[in-house]
């Protein structure tokens, strides 16, 4: 079998500058009584897609980093005039091992807004006493594609999301990959903002699923091939669904997906052909992330 770079887009598309990951930046802060909350992300940048966030709060009386008892956090949106929604996000943040900061994140959904603009809203929680404070942020468009993630109507009528949240630069060979899967809980957007209610905003992890997984180059010059030792995703303690792509060499890839439910009933997806097929630009499942490295 031949696989050559030069029938594909691969080298048009790898043309696109994508930042590279540097570290933990500052990207909006706020402040609220004594209180200054620092919300820092990967180059001090949100972008469309998962977001790991960290929570850093000073007194700024003292200079000194504080512990509050609790911290909860709500992305939300306004979508039309006195009509808000919101996106995946971990309500309650967690306090990291280190106790140097706590830990969260978001997975905001710009596409589906006209005007993508957020605000962020955090609560205190120190000594029973309520602090919130509000930030507006913007997002840019994320151009890694391996953090790419697609949104979907269920079989059973509901709306879903599979967000990629690792690997951010897969290598050549097998890389744990792992997604986010949620399902909106609410059907209609809300007409005013209930200030920090999850029950009105949250996307809701999806449990005891399986996301089987068949990863495919759909180019023609790459005839749609496969590649073996993959492993399908299944649910770990803390949400996020975690298996194993083998990504045989470089270029233009196709995750296609088959999500079950703890029943096996498939909630979205098909099995796509296995034939190899040089020159014929490959079929892709009904439930697919297209990525590139």
């Amino acid at each position: 079998m031949s696989c050559t770079k030069e029938k594909t887009n691969y080298l048009e598309e790898t043309s696109r500058e994508i930042p590279e990951v540097f570290d933990f930046q500052e990207a909006s802060s706020m402040l609220v009584d004594r209180y200054r909350i620092s919300i820092e992300a990967l180059n001090g940048t949100f972008y469309t897609g998962y977001n790991e966030l960290r929570v850093r709060i000073t007194d700024t009386q003292t200079g000194e980093t504080i512990n509050p008892d609790s911290i909860q956090f709500i992305p939300i949106s306004k979508i039309a005039d006195g009509v808000v929604t919101s996106c995946p996000h971990l309500f309650q943040l967690q306090k990291s091992t280190q106790n140097a900061y706590w830990e969260g994140y978001s997975i905001f959904i710009d596409e589906q807004l006209p005007n993508p603009t957020w605000k962020l809203y955090v609560n205190l929680v120190v000594g029973q006493q309520n602090y919130t404070a509000t930030s507006d942020i913007t997002t840019k468009e994320q151009l890694n594609k391996n953090l790419n993630k697609t949104l979907f109507r269920g079989n059973d009528s509901l709306d879903y999301m599979i967000a990629l949240v690792s690997p951010r630069n897969p290598q050549v060979g097998t890389n744990p990959i792992i997604a986010g899967i949620f399902k909106r809980i609410t059907t209609t957007h809300l007409a005013e903002f209930v200030p920090l209610s999850p029950s009105y905003y949250q996307y809701v992890a999806v449990n005891d699923h399986t996301l089987e997984l068949d990863p495919r180059m759909p180019e023609p010059s790459m005839g749609n091939h496969s590649s073996p030792n993959n492993v399908n995703l299944s649910q770990r303690n803390d949400g996020f669904y975690e298996g194993v792509v083998n990504y045989t060499m470089t270029g233009n890839w196709t995750l296609n997906f088959i999500l079950k439910d703890a029943r096996n009933t498939i909630v979205k997806g098909n099995a796509v052909s296995t034939a190899f097929t040089p020159g014929v630009q490959g079929v892709k499942g009904e439930l697919h992330i297209d990525i590139l490295f």
